[in-house]
């Protein structure tokens, strides 16, 4: 037998290069608690004729072929969903594959990614990973677009992606669509690329769908993570004028998308109706616990979202959070991020979620600080 053994004399540990060795990776912490709200999924699962049909379906799917390449069928669904052709249409695994294909086929070295905090982390993380150099803009005060700033930076940097966030993650603000024009004929005079991610569009008041055309540089991007209950699937699309399409098609691996998830996609889009009823359920709940949060004192802003992003001011957010861990109640932990320092984000879940949310805070922010458990504050941004 060969001698399998090495010291380091004699072995070179290969390293990544350098704009990954540098990088952190993306963290939201996964724990076993009572209340999950902290990662805007749908509170409830899909409705229980949705789930009949995919077992129904699932045993005709030809599990010893590779599926469709293009996923016409489903592309075709999503695109009568949308009243937009299917060549307008590109689908992947999850919003994020969606963003990263964007980055394969128009960002990585050389080219940048304007991003406006605080917004959501994986547009600058897969901008890092391709090697497109990413540019930050901020918000105002109250977590909206500057417009002076937004097109000042377009204007003098020209990066070719443009990331707008809307309603923004995780601040739950809606970007107005005039300024969203305003970008759009900025970047149109240079080349650039303007990305508005619409993963929590549903339970928004407006979109900017209807601005899409062929000589607009403009994306929407979608998903079936949060209104549709599917994160479990790992599905997302984009809307996009035929020749972006054509472009991502070229830099996605083949048959990224299996047959069964083509399949769920399709059966999700006939069940539109019960969408409709869990988005206006949610939005409710949404405004109720708004009202809460104000009753209690701690500040909170507007949310066109599934989530309600706050800040505890009698005692600090990272007391607060862990704290709500000790109730097994998981929000999300944003305390140490730029521009909303302290915060927490809550995604709203079950009437009954919502309450025993609401009961922890209110008994929590009712205990004076040194009253405060003892135990160490577990990091969970």
């Amino acid at each position: 037998m060969p001698d399998r053994t090495s010291t380091v004399a004699d072995f070179v540990r290969p390293t990544a290069r350098d704009g990954v060795a540098s990088m952190d990776g993306y963290h939201s912490p996964q724990m076993d608690v009572d209340v999950r709200l902290n990662t805007n999924e749908s509170p409830v699962p899909p409705p229980d004729a949705f789930r009949r049909a995919v077992a129904d379906r699932a045993v005709d799917v030809a599990w010893h072929r590779y599926p469709d390449r293009a996923a016409m069928g489903l592309r075709t669904a999503l695109a009568d969903a949308h009243g937009v052709a299917p060549a307008q249409v590109f689908a992947a695994n999850g919003s994020n594959e969606v963003l990263q294909s964007l980055h394969l086929a128009y960002g990585g070295p050389g080219r940048s990614a304007a991003v406006f905090d605080p917004t959501y982390a994986m547009y600058a993380q897969i901008a890092r990973t391709i090697g497109t150099s990413v540019l930050r803009g901020t918000r105002d005060a109250g977590h909206r677009l500057v417009r002076g700033e937004v097109l000042s930076l377009l204007a003098e940097k020209e990066p070719t992606l443009v990331h707008l966030c809307s309603p923004n993650n995780p601040t739950g603000t809606v970007d107005p669509i005039e300024l969203v024009v305003e970008v759009l004929d900025v970047a149109a005079g240079y080349g650039g690329l303007v990305v508005v991610d619409e993963a929590y569009g549903q339970f928004a008041s407006t979109s900017v769908a209807g601005l899409l055309a062929e000589d607009r540089p403009l994306v929407v991007s979608r998903t079936f993570s949060k209104t549709w209950a599917m994160a479990g699937a790992r599905l997302g699309f984009l809307l996009a004028p035929t020749w972006c399409v054509a472009e991502l098609e070229k830099v996605v691996l083949p048959y990224h998308l299996d047959a069964l998830k083509q399949t769920v996609g399709i059966l999700a889009l006939e069940h539109g109706s019960s969408m409709d009823d869990r988005v206006a359920e949610l939005v409710g709940e949404r405004d109720r616990v708004a009202t809460a949060l104000s009753d209690l004192g701690v500040t909170s802003w507007p949310s066109e979202a599934n989530f309600i992003l706050f800040r505890p001011e009698a005692r600090s957010g990272r007391e607060v959070w862990q704290s709500l861990v000790d109730q097994s109640v998981l929000v999300r932990n944003f305390t140490t991020m730029a521009g909303i320092e302290g915060c927490l984000r809550v995604t709203i879940g079950t009437a009954d979620e919502n309450d025993r949310f609401l009961e922890a805070l209110t008994q929590i922010l009712g205990r004076l600080p040194e009253e405060a458990t003892d135990k160490p504050v577990t990091e969970g941004v």
